[in-house]
């Protein structure tokens, strides 16, 4: 298109969505896009899906809003797709694959609500990208081409799933050749380039074939990703200096890329998946913010959710006044005589938003005892956050803000953190049990913390015996035992998973439950 000066600039700018791979990590994908179709009203002249982005570039095609596309994966229980393929195991390093993807298309696809005549005739102009093994070359299909075999061969991995075969030709997932096409979104004309990239960039090796299997496909994904953004760095700097550019046109590339602690394929975990989805929404927001992108109010309604956990835990230490390191205020009050207890009650309601929910926030209310400050002093409106992390989920913290009044009725507030990291040695029990604290002056805010004065600082310890005691707190709240039983399981099993993710990843990176 050339506007009405007839010159290449005048034409207005063309949008692509490129929804990059990532296994089942693509449902934080998801959420990024009820948040960049629905709430911020984005619209694309193209899309372009790899791996497992073609799942989301299908229900987008076929007119599922954002919001739509993130509930299918909210809603996604992945043992539905579960399926070993037993009679291969037996051929041991000759079987054709370790699972199957007949259960995904079976069970998921309706689940999805998948229309393949309304896929088919989309108006949208997308692309479906998938490797011909026989032809030994990348095919770039468009939605009227697309069959559920078609899509199930966008996401075969090669070892993991069979591949598939169609016409007497061998297909399998591209994710080797491309975890984003992003030249194909430049040949159809696009100008900016908007990618949802989720394939993990940390620098960490490790051992064993699973592990070592799915860094080969980080590294031929990022790899070529990172090449083909030099190119476009490249062409743009060409033609800012009036040299010939490769691409022939200024091409923004708008990323938004996140660590997503989920395994490309090996998860049970519903909650992993609605946690995901989650995280996909937050940080979509928090980008479109960052960049000026006005949002409308998020109309989704919160799903009821009749039950609640709460327990109680008793941390006891020392602290020391004008200091304001937590180590050198715990020696220097354990030498002066300085205790402090921290006695709070935890009272989660609605465990399963809290489990799914990134900033695992729940009230907390209780007591502070220390003497120095005036006696046994009440906590009402404290807030703890259960293994939040930056960006990084091998690095996670415990937080706790706790708002008071010293016994002259002087507002304070107590702000805590228990650092979960893997440092050298067994270190997960200190870890998990050890809060570094400071007394500030005034009610803090988070964001007033950096600048708050620091009245005094120490550290508190749950120790063993406070730990037996605080497991016999524990009382769930549900409609009926059953219910009850599961929602004690589903805390257990998120809060050990989020431990796996720190301590075990050398194992595998992330918990399949």
């Amino acid at each position: 298109m050339v506007g009405p000066g007839g010159g290449e600039n005048d034409r207005p700018k063309r949008r692509s969505l490129v929804l990059a791979g990532g296994g089942v990590k693509v449902a934080f994908q998801a959420g990024v896009l009820q948040v960049w179709l629905d709430e911020a009203g984005l619209d694309f002249d193209h899309a372009d899906g790899v791996s497992g982005g073609a799942f989301n570039l299908a229900m987008y095609c076929q007119g599922m809003s954002g919001t739509q596309i993130a509930d299918n994966w909210r809603t996604l229980n992945p043992r539905l797709s579960i399926d070993p393929n037993w009679r291969q195991w037996p051929r041991l390093l000759y079987a054709e694959s370790v699972m199957r993807l007949d259960r995904f298309r079976d069970n998921v696809f309706p689940h999805w609500g998948f229309d393949w005549q309304a896929i088919r005739s989309s108006s949208e102009e997308a692309t479906f990208n998938v490797y011909n093994f026989s032809k030994h070359e990348l095919e770039v299909l468009a939605p009227d081409q697309m069959t559920p075999e078609l899509l199930v061969a966008c996401t075969s991995l090669p070892m993991w799933f069979p591949p598939v075969r169609i016409a007497g030709e061998v297909y399998i997932d591209p994710v080797y050749i491309t975890g984003a096409n992003l030249e194909e979104a430049i040949r159809r004309g696009a100008d900016e380039l908007w990618v949802i990239w989720t394939t993990s960039e940390r620098s960490e090796w490790n051992d064993g074939f699973v592990n070592n299997y799915f860094q080969v496909i980080e590294t031929a994904a990022n790899g070529h990703f990172k090449r083909v953004l030099r190119r476009i760095e490249e062409s743009n700097a060409a033609l800012s200096e009036g040299r010939h550019a490769e691409f022939g046109r200024p091409i923004d590339v708008k990323l938004l890329r996140a660590e997503v602690p989920i395994h490309y394929i090996l998860n049970l975990s519903r909650r992993r998946l609605q946690e995901s989805v989650e995280r996909g929404v937050v940080a979509g927001r928090s980008w479109c913010r960052e960049r000026g992108i006005p949002l409308t109010a998020a109309s989704r309604p919160l799903l009821k959710d009749p039950t609640s956990l709460r327990f109680t835990q008793e941390m006891k230490g020392a602290v020391s006044f004008g200091v304001t390191d937590p180590d050198r205020g715990y020696d220097e009050g354990r030498a002066r005589e300085i205790s402090l207890t921290l006695h709070l009650t935890i009272d989660i309601q609605g465990v399963h938003r809290f489990i799914t929910d990134p900033r695992h926030e729940s009230p907390a209310r209780g007591y502070i005892d220390c003497e120095a400050l005036g006696g046994r002093l009440a906590v009402n409106e404290g807030t703890f956050n259960l293994f939040t992390d930056e960006g990084d989920p091998t690095q996670k913290q415990m937080l706790y803000r706790l708002p008071f009044h010293d016994g002259a009725g002087h507002p304070l507030t107590v702000t805590g953190f228990k650092r979960v990291r893997d440092d050298p040695g067994v270190d997960v029990w200190s870890d998990t049990t050890t809060l570094y604290t400071r007394v500030l002056q005034g009610h803090v805010a988070p964001y007033e913390e950096r600048t708050a004065q620091v009245v005094a600082a120490g550290i508190v310890k749950i120790g063993p015996l406070d730990f037996l005691r605080q497991l016999s707190t524990f009382r769930a709240s549900a409609p009926t035992m059953r219910e009850r039983a599961s929602t004690l399981a589903s805390f257990g099993q998120a809060f050990c998973g989020n431990l796996w993710d720190v301590y075990a990843r050398r194992l595998l990176t992330y918990a399949p439950f």
